[in-house]
């Protein structure tokens, strides 16, 4: 089993920048792909960001792209996501999930396996 743990959400004004990690249990982690969704609420819970196992590729959605930085220490068994130029609407739970992928991970995510518990993220205007 994988466990994940999640932190560095918080409270932060527009245009400021947070960073968000989750920290993975195991001695494969670089098998696994990682991705970051968040879910606002009342609303469906939204891909953000993939990386591959060995971090050598990822993939943003649109919204976030050129804002936000997926990233993975393979040692540490841990993944981050740097998110600058933060927006109101950047306001969702963040969760980190793992998923035994050879390349990126899924897109959708009901195909993960496993999930942390969620960190809030709220951005003021």
């Amino acid at each position: 089993q994988v466990q994940l743990v999640e932190s560095g959400g918080g409270l932060v004004q527009a245009g400021g920048s947070l960073r968000l990690s989750c920290a993975a249990s195991g001695r494969t982690f670089s098998l696994y792909a990682m991705g970051w969704f968040r879910q606002a609420p009342g609303k469906e819970r939204e891909f953000v960001a993939t990386i591959a196992g060995s971090g050598a590729i990822t993939y943003y959605t649109n919204s976030v792209k050129g804002r936000f930085t997926i990233s993975r220490d393979n040692v540490k068994n841990t993944v981050y996501l740097q998110m600058n130029s933060l927006k109101p609407e950047d306001t969702a739970v963040y969760y980190c999930a793992a998923e035994k992928a050879y390349g990126l991970g899924p897109l959708v995510a009901r195909e993960y396996d496993y999930w942390g518990q969620g960190t809030q993220v709220t951005v003021s205007s």
